[in-house]
Formats: C-alpha cells, structure tokens, sequence
C-alpha cells in the first residue's frame, strides 16, 4: 500500500526502516524484561515512578538503581545531538548510519555482559541505546513517531485513521495504518524477543543489532538518510 508513495521520504524515514527499528525496539524490551530481571528499558516513565516510590520509603540503593537507566536515557539524547551536529556528512554516509552503528556496538557490549549482577549495567547500556534511536529516528513517510515505546504511535494512529473515515480522506487512513503497522512491528519484534531468549538467554540481544544493521544497510542502497 505504501510503495507508491515511499520515494517521496528520505531512506531514514522510509517504512521498512521504521519496521526494522521498531521490531528491534520491541526485541530489546522483551530482552530486558525476560532476561535482565522484570524491567522495561526503552522508556523510562515507569523507572521514574518507581524511583520517586523508592525515594519516599527510604530505599536508597534501590532509587540509584532506577536512577542510572533515566540519566543514561538522558545521556543518550545528548549524545545523538552531538554527533548530528558535529558529524561530516557525506552524499553516501549520514549521521544517522554512524548512530545506527554506535547503537549496534553497544547492544553487541550487552550480549557479553553476564547476568545477573550485571544486569543493571546492561539495562542502563539498552536505555541509552533506545535514547539514542528516539532522537534520531522521529518520523515514518513524514509523521512523527518512536520506535522504542507505543503509546505515542496508538494515539496517532487511532486518530488519524477517525479524521481519515470520518472526512473520507484516504490519506488520513493510510497514515493510521502506517503507525498501526509500526505498532505491528514492534509486538512482532517482542515476539521474537521471547523465542531467542529461550534459545539463548543472555544472547538474544543480538537480534536488535541485527535488524539495526538491517536498517543501516537499507538506509545505504539509495541516499545518506536526510537532514
């Protein structure tokens, strides 16, 4: 449906490349969740309630513990400006295939780190990967979206596929079901979370670098990635 209108869009806002990521932000959830002790890493509003929470009732090794995931979130955000506004472009090679590269480095670090104790630092390690994929990759065919969290992209959607039927305007349906579509991806990209998890528990973090690679790859065939 969207291959008539896809080369309008620079290759880093294209859909495949929003599918990649976004599968590869659903893997990294289920990873951290799954293997590196119950908790969600690519956002970081529950880490925020539950270090208020640990504040309030004195347990301040426990705050600390949520605390590093949300500045290394922080850290990640700064990180992907610098490297924006200090990267030399070039007609082939974009900012945005460096961080693409920089995030699969770190989530290979991740796959070597034990479980266990070192979940923390591997946790605090896929938070500021996933900042730095929010950062960087902000729209699908020209709308705003994350590929690292839902909420955001189910509200979008749901909106624009209302305006779309209620106007009959096929433009607006089209675009509610390219975020339904990366919604999609990322459920699928949980889903196989789960499965390499089970094969290989400490792992299956790899997947993530594989589909960001993936998207790096498709992000190389035609142009740099845009401004």
């Amino acid at each position: 449906m969207f291959q008539n209108t896809e080369k309008r869009f620079q290759k880093s806002e294209s859909f495949p490349v929003g599918a990649l990521l976004a599968a590869a932000g659903g893997l990294l959830d289920a990873y951290t969740y799954l293997s590196r002790g119950g908790v969600f890493a690519n956002a970081e509003t529950g880490n925020m309630v539950l270090f208020g929470v640990c504040l309030t009732q004195g347990q301040w090794r426990k705050a600390v513990g949520y605390l590093f995931p949300i500045l290394a979130f922080a850290l990640g955000v700064l990180a992907a400006e610098f490297i924006r506004e200090h990267h030399r472009s070039g007609p082939k090679f974009h900012w945005r295939h460096t961080v693409l590269l920089a995030e699969a480095a770190v989530v290979c670090a991740v796959a070597f780190l034990p479980r266990g104790d070192w979940d923390p630092l591997a946790n605090t390690l896929v938070a500021f990967v996933c900042a730095l994929q929010v950062e960087t990759f902000r729209k699908v065919r020209g709308n705003p979206f994350a590929t690292t969290m839902c909420t955001g992209n189910l509200r979008s959607g749901t909106e624009a596929i209302y305006h779309g039927l209620t106007k009959r305007e096929r433009a607006g349906v089209e675009k509610g079901l390219c975020y339904y579509g990366v919604i999609a991806c990322f459920i699928a990209g949980a889903a196989l979370g789960v499965l390499l998890t089970k094969l290989a528990p400490q792992r299956a973090v790899l997947g993530a670098a594989v589909l960001q690679l993936a998207a790096f790859g498709l992000m190389c065939r035609e142009d740099g990635g845009g401004k």
